[in-house]
């Protein structure tokens, strides 16, 4: 489980680097520079193939007229608090579904996931919660709201001060360094990974259903 919520972490490919310059903003005012600003606050998404989700039936079927139920999160929102040696950051979503029959009122249980990832890679805390979807009779669709919290150190995100030093001192025309983006240094690559933390939601797949997301 751990490797699969590993790889669709990669396959999210969230940007975390940024700033009110703009990630890789070049500073020529007193020399030659790359501004690189990161928060402390992890970034928050849905990897790929994760963000929807159908229902068959009956549930071993995969035809279009065997379709159940679809749904798919939507309007992810988060806030964080760095306040703190504790950072706080809370993930809010919606869940939009509908229903191919429409008689008489329904409710769907759907699961989803929240992880906190380090680096990309690593899996730091994972938690379980359930998304409730009220169909009223006759009503096609339906919609639901689910909410993820993840707690990160401040220190372990925070880069070491030699290597932000690196990374957003100003670099002088004909200066060696200049023409090298200090963010393909392995050191410093691996350092930024260390305190990148990611809030990834998502559905709770089943593997048939992840298979079916990734090849229709």
């Amino acid at each position: 489980m751990k490797a699969r919520i590993a790889t669709l972490a990669v396959m999210a490919g969230m940007a975390v680097l940024g700033g009110c310059r703009g990630e890789g903003d070049i500073v020529v005012d007193t020399g030659v520079g790359i501004t690189a600003l990161r928060s402390v606050c992890p970034a928050v998404g849905i990897p790929d193939y994760t963000g929807d989700v159908t229902l068959f039936s009956p549930a071993n079927a995969r035809t279009a007229d065997a379709i159940d139920v679809t749904a798919a999160i939507t309007n992810v929102r988060s806030q964080c608090n760095d306040t703190g040696e504790q950072v706080y950051t809370t993930a809010t979503f919606d869940v939009v579904a509908s229903r191919t029959n429409t008689a008489g009122a329904r409710t769907v249980s759907l699961p989803y996931y929240s992880t906190v990832m380090r680096g990309g890679t690593a899996v730091v805390a994972k938690r379980i919660g359930t998304v409730d979807i009220t169909f009223a009779p006759g009503e096609s669709r339906g919609i639901g709201h689910g909410t993820a919290g993840a707690y990160v150190t401040r220190a372990e995100a925070t880069l070491p001060p030699d290597i932000s030093e690196r990374i957003t001192r100003r670099r002088r025309a004909g200066e060696d360094s200049a023409a090298v983006d200090p963010l393909t240094e392995p050191d410093v690559r691996a350092a930024v990974a260390r305190a990148t933390f990611d809030l990834l939601v998502g559905f709770q797949l089943t593997d048939e259903q992840l298979a079916y997301n990734a090849t229709r």
